[in-house]
């Protein structure tokens, strides 16, 4: 089968130090280091860091003394830095600098007199360790939350999350700006890394009759890859591993395209496109 690769793909600079950090911390401390949570969003490096003698739990309170503590690519709120100082809990902090990017940013807004908004999902780890910075920050996410929301008056300053697609956040500022407030200042917090990543996946959609979006299921960057190829119209299917194919999802195409969230690593990547360009569809 034929099989085109998205030009760009697979990991980002921000995951490549932190699991560099997460290894070297565990070499230097053997049996010693926790991860507040999983490194990054993909089960496969997740299990790699724990067979390395990483423990990724995700409470601060039940590490035990004499063990580091690692902070996760998707950052923390400023609250785990001081619970770990006043206990005395070394930290090894392997947040992404986008992120510490929009740690900064909200709390300037927030200095500066801004109601800050940011568009994201409040579920997501980055989001909630980001929002930590400022009081009382407001979480958007759809259109048709805004009015239950948002102040009516004022100064909004506005962030995103950095794994979130530019047009959807061009929409959520758009709507906002629809609302009477007295001031706006959008600071642009996303990620050119993932936004790359998004523009290739579009672009390889155009040349291919089936598409297949590698990542951990609980990646949002790798969600949103999903969800812009599945837009284009092309079948579109979101698998961690060549484990996950079925033969039924290439039935009667001839050409696959083959792209990869910024936690996905390049073992999986590599193996997947090997395995599906051998793969014979007509058969």
């Amino acid at each position: 089968m034929q099989v085109k690769l998205a030009s760009k793909r697979g990991f980002c600079f921000g995951v490549e130090d932190a699991i560099e950090l997460a290894e070297h911390t565990v070499r230097e401390n053997p049996g010693r280091v926790v991860a507040l949570g999983p490194v990054i969003h993909n089960r496969q490096v997740v299990e790699r860091l724990e067979q390395a003698g990483l423990n990724q739990s995700a409470d601060l309170d039940t590490v035990p003394e004499g063990t580091t503590v690692l902070i996760r690519s998707h950052g923390a709120g400023p609250e785990t830095f001081a619970q770990a100082a006043q206990r005395g809990v070394p930290l090894v902090d392997a947040t992404c600098v986008l992120v510490k990017r929009a740690q900064t940013v909200v709390q300037q807004l927030h200095q500066e007199g801004y109601q800050v908004v940011m568009i994201g999902d409040a579920e997501h780890p980055e989001v909630k360790g980001v929002i930590g910075y400022a009081p009382n920050v407001i979480v958007v996410d759809r259109e048709e939350d805004l009015d239950a929301v948002l102040p009516k008056r004022g100064k909004l300053g506005i962030v995103a999350q950095t794994t979130h697609a530019p047009e959807h956040v061009a929409e959520m500022i758009g709507a906002i700006a629809r609302r009477p407030f007295r001031e706006l200042r959008v600071v642009n917090t996303l990620c050119l890394e993932v936004i790359r990543r998004q523009e290739a996946a579009v672009a390889l959609c155009k040349e291919v009759d089936v598409m297949f979006v590698l990542g951990g299921l609980h990646s949002a960057n790798t969600r949103e890859l999903a969800r812009l190829c599945e837009q284009e119209g092309v079948a579109t299917y979101h698998l961690e591993t060549w484990e996950q194919f079925k033969p039924e999802m290439v039935k009667g195409r001839k050409v696959a395209g083959i792209t990869a969230g910024a936690s996905t690593p390049d073992f999986i990547i590599n193996d997947f496109a090997e395995k599906l360009q051998a793969f014979d569809a007509e058969e």
